[in-house]
C-alpha cells in the first residue's frame, strides 16, 4: 500500500512539497488549506500533470481534515508570512494559534503520523510542537526542517 502525505498549507512551500512528493512517487498527497478553492485547484493541476511524467500518484485538495485520515506524514507549512514592520513575536503569536489548531486536527485524524514543521519562526514552532507532543499517547513523532534544508 502506498504511503500518504498530508501537506497543510497550499502556498508556495506546500505546493512545491506536493509537486516533488508526487513527481517522485513517494506517496499519495493530500493538500489542505483554509482558503476555498486553492488546494483543490493546485491538487487538480498536479494530478492532471502526472500522466505526462508517467506517474500515478493520487492527489487531492480539500478543506476537510477527514480526507487526511491515516496519513503517514503530515507536513505543516501553514502560517502567515512575516509582513514589513511585523516583529518576530507578532509572527510567533499568530502562527502559534494556527499551528495549535492544525496539529490538533491532524493528529485527531492521523494519530500515528509523523509531523514535519516548516512554518516560521521555525525554531519556536518546533519548540511548541515538542511541548505539545511530549506527553501524547500514543506518541507522535515530529521533525523540524531548517529553512536552509
Amino acid at each position: 500500500m502506498r504511503k500518504k502525505v498530508t501537506i497543510v498549507g497550499s502556498g508556495n512551500v506546500g505546493a512545491t512539497a506536493a509537486h516533488w512528493i508526487a513527481s517522485k512517487e513517494l506517496a499519495d498527497v493530500v493538500l489542505i488549506d483554509i482558503i476555498e478553492g486553492v488546494p483543490q485547484g493546485k491538487g487538480l493541476d498536479l494530478l492532471e500533470s502526472m500522466p505526462i511524467e508517467k506517474r500515478d500518484c493520487r492527489i487531492i485538495g480539500t478543506q476537510d481534515y477527514a480526507d487526511t485520515a491515516n496519513s503517514d506524514i503530515v507536513v505543516i507549512t501553514a502560517g502567515i508570512p512575516r509582513k514589513p514592520g511585523m516583529s518576530r513575536d507578532d509572527l510567533l503569536n499568530t502562527n502559534h494559534k494556527i499551528m495549535k489548531d492544525v496539529v490538533g486536527k491532524a493528529i485527531q485524524h492521523s494519530p500515528k503520523c509523523i509531523l514535519i514543521v516548516v512554518s516560521n519562526p521555525l525554531d519556536a514552532m518546533a519548540q511548541c510542537l515538542t511541548r505539545w507532543m511530549r506527553w501524547r499517547k500514543p506518541p507522535t513523532r515530529w521533525r523540524d526542517c531548517p529553512a536552509s534544508a
